[in-house]
């Protein structure tokens, strides 16, 4: 495998899957933001089972005052159903919603929970509005977030928050992985082990399916497209990395699945 393409997947990978802060506890976020706690932290259902242990850590360390999973039926649900119940047999997974599955998880490994879960939700755009509407409902008032998605959704979520929310509203990034790909002679091989790693072809495509979607464009979804999210940049060594990756695995982007569109425009 040409190693150009192993390098083109890890610009992709860097840009769409971004971290606002090195690690995610108290210190880290008063040396970034001067604040010790934001109001709350997200976990969002579309992750790999790495997202379970990264919420668990943000709650082992205190770095908010509120704990939220969002979730219901989407285009990873049942990935996510089978792994966790593969590896964690006495975790009942069948028909549950993402929010639900990683309530259990984080539950039955580190015996700890989040306070509140949102299980209607089917796609990005969704997500956001159900939670704004979770946080409204419940009172819930909040000037910081932490908004922890699959590292290939990381950037196109926080921009569906941005849409949303004031400017006064510090929106903290924490994808949660962060993977790397090397050739290995014919393959592509992950530089290290991530728990519930999508397989490399997957991987591949959710990526390449985020920067049409991330275009503000008449295709994308920005402003001056489906007008899902807020104007995105994308620097041009990544659309350059895109476009050679095109060469390499053709038209190979995930299309957005009707089954998980949303059925009313909300707000």
């Amino acid at each position: 495998m040409d190693c150009n393409v192993a390098e083109n997947i890890n610009i992709l990978a860097k840009f769409l899957g971004t971290r606002d802060i090195d690690a995610l506890n108290q210190e880290e976020l008063f040396k970034r933001y001067g604040i010790h706690q934001v109001d709350v932290m997200v976990l969002f259902g579309g992750s790999i089972v790495e997202g379970g242990d990264v919420l668990a850590s943000g709650i082992k360390n205190f770095v908010a005052k509120k704990y939220i999973i969002v979730g219901g039926a989407g285009h990873t649900t049942d990935t996510l159903r089978q792994v966790v119940h593969l590896e964690y047999p006495d975790i009942e997974t069948t028909d549950l919603s993402e929010a639900e599955i990683f309530q259990k998880y984080i539950k039955h490994v580190y015996g700890c929970k989040a306070d509140y879960l949102e299980t209607k939700s089917t796609n990005c755009g969704n997500n956001i509005t159900y939670l704004l509407d979770l946080l409204e409902e419940n009172n819930i008032p909040f000037k910081s977030i932490i908004l922890c998605q699959d590292a290939s959704m990381q950037r196109r979520m926080a921009a569906g928050l941005k849409k949303y929310v004031k400017d006064d509203v510090t929106i903290i990034n924490y994808a949660t992985y962060c993977a790397s790909v090397i050739s290995c002679g014919e393959e592509l091989c992950y530089t290290e082990n991530i728990h519930g790693m999508w397989t490399i072809e997957r991987y591949v495509n959710l990526l390449m399916g985020e920067i049409p979607r991330l275009s503000d464009d008449a295709n994308g979804y920005g402003p001056n497209g489906k007008n899902y999210i807020a104007h995105v940049d994308i620097p041009e060594n990544v659309k350059i990395a895109f476009e050679e990756l095109k060469m390499a695995f053709g038209s190979e982007t995930r299309e957005a699945n009707p089954l998980y569109a949303s059925k009313v425009i909300k707000k």
